[in-house]
């Protein structure tokens, strides 16, 4: 009869540890990190709620069945679905159970003593013997210290070792990370994203609804958003006369902060942001809102202002659209603003500078439902033509009038619009800092050596070396240490 083997079952507090430091491995580490990258790749082949809202909408219009089944896997959400936080904890939970006892178990190597001096120095790298004349303990002693070497000494030997600077870079790096994530983790959930497209000449009130599009952290809240209003009074942009390319952007703020706040002049370009508390308000595009005026069958003003046009080329050649639900008939305008107007015979009117020399307005007037009263979300840069009726075409330079069936449009001009971004990012510093001290670590483990060196002095001198992983440099640092034991240098 044979014997067969039992083997015990894990009990909870085995199973839980098994568990622990398999989750705490380096190797497991790296496949949550590469997990996270994959993880991520959705976020960029579908739109995002946070980001793209009216795509998503678009989405769920044309491929209902397809949007459903995605949403069911968070696709339109992903850096806020349950599996890429799982992947986001356990990462952050891996890397701190793998980091924090590496930490505290270098820290303690790093205070004690080298390892005491081998019996057999002959077995060592680098060994070399001579004749003694009894200096040579001395000598090594100050060349040791010279180099900053960690010493344990004996009567008739030295033990030396230095690079812990290596090991101290790869925690470090580590350690770096760590800190890279709490980072990310403090913007996701006390952070603040904002934008809005203002023309020159209008206030922004720091509230809700003066924003164009508003994402906060999981923990933001309305009453965390700064108190403060300004007006854009003036804006510059400066072109290369034979690019066209911009070469500088200036918008020019009146300030106002608090209830009793001081009214402030303040200039915004694009590399200098304007910072208000914890918030910071970039300068990132600009464009030109044609301003209209609408007037329907029954001579009433339908509407009247400017409305914002959309750069589609590096010559801001632009399109938007005018939408005039209240007038009799209802009218909407697929438009677009040429700043420099030329005629061109293969594209028709394009725009062959961006600085509004020779402005146009391209108009295209429809007739009918503007679908406002559907429910759905619609972009107020588009209109949906599926249900109107075309009813004319008209180029119009500042001042002329387009007469259409059911009424006219004049264009009375244009004002230029910046778009303002709006940031508040509590965990900037920590990732700024993880990511210097990263570097900073990563160039250290990359170029410290780790090495020791003895020497004993008996009838004869005995020194001997050993470099971790094979380090090259060694055998270089124990010529320059014998020949100072010899007195060549």
């Amino acid at each position: 009869m044979s014997n067969q083997i039992q083997i015990p079952e894990l009990d909870g507090t085995s199973l839980a540890r098994y568990l622990w430091r398999q989750l705490t491995s380096m190797r497991t580490a790296l496949i949550l990190l590469l997990l996270l990258g994959v993880a991520a790749i959705p976020g960029s082949l579908f739109p995002q709620r946070t980001q793209n809202p009216m795509q998503v909408s678009d989405y769920f219009k044309n491929s209902p069945e397809q949007a459903e089944w995605l949403d069911r896997f968070w696709l339109f959400d992903v850096y806020g679905s349950p599996w890429f936080s799982a992947v986001y904890i356990l990462l952050f939970i891996s890397l701190i159970g793998c980091v924090l006892p590496r930490t505290i178990e270098h820290l303690k190597n790093a205070r004690a003593l080298p390892p005491a001096t081998p019996k057999n120095l002959s077995r060592m790298e680098h060994f070399q013997q001579w004749s003694s004349n009894g200096s040579e303990l001395e000598t090594a002693r100050a060349w040791f210290k010279k180099n900053r070497f960690r010493v344990l000494e004996t009567e008739d030997s030295i033990s030396a070792e230095k690079g812990f600077a290596r090991e101290t870079g790869n925690l470090f790096f580590h350690l770096a990370l760590i800190l890279v994530l709490v980072g990310i983790s403090f913007s996701s959930l006390f952070g603040m994203r904002g934008e809005a497209i203002l023309n020159v000449g209008e206030r922004f009130v720091n509230n809700v609804t003066s924003y164009d599009s508003l994402t906060y952290g999981k923990l933001y809240r309305d009453s965390n958003l700064q108190d403060f209003m300004f007006t854009a009074d003036n804006f510059v942009a400066k072109y290369n006369v034979l690019t066209g390319a911009p070469e500088d952007y200036t918008l020019d703020v009146s300030l106002l902060q608090g209830e009793k706040g001081i009214l402030e002049k303040k200039t915004m370009k694009v590399n200098s942001p304007l910072t208000i508390g914890d918030t910071r308000i970039y300068l990132q595009a600009n464009g030109y809102s044609p301003v209209v005026t609408v007037v329907d069958s029954q001579l009433n003003v339908a509407f009247q202002g400017p409305v914002p046009f959309l750069p589609q080329d590096s010559q801001l050649r632009s399109i938007g659209a005018i939408k005039a639900p209240d007038a009799e008939p209802a009218v909407g305008f697929v438009g677009s603003f040429l700043p420099t107007y030329e005629r061109d015979g293969a594209n028709g009117g394009i725009s062959v500078y961006p600085e509004a020399l020779n402005p146009r307005l391209l108009l295209a007037a429809w007739v009918g439902d503007l679908g406002l009263d559907s429910g759905t979300p619609q972009s107020v840069y588009r209109i949906d033509t599926s249900k109107m009726q075309q009813v004319g075409l008209k180029a119009l330079k500042p001042g002329e009038s387009f007469v259409y069936p059911g009424g006219v449009i004049t264009f009375e001009g244009y004002v230029q619009w910046v778009n303002i971004s709006f940031v508040t990012d509590p965990g900037k510093k920590f990732a700024l800092l993880g990511a210097i001290v990263a570097i900073i670590g990563l160039l250290a483990s990359l170029f410290t050596r780790r090495r020791r060196i003895w020497i004993r002095v008996g009838e004869k001198v005995e020194v001997a070396g050993l470099a971790k992983n094979a380090a090259p440099g060694l055998d270089e640092e124990i010529t320059e240490f014998i020949q100072r034991l010899k007195g060549d240098k």
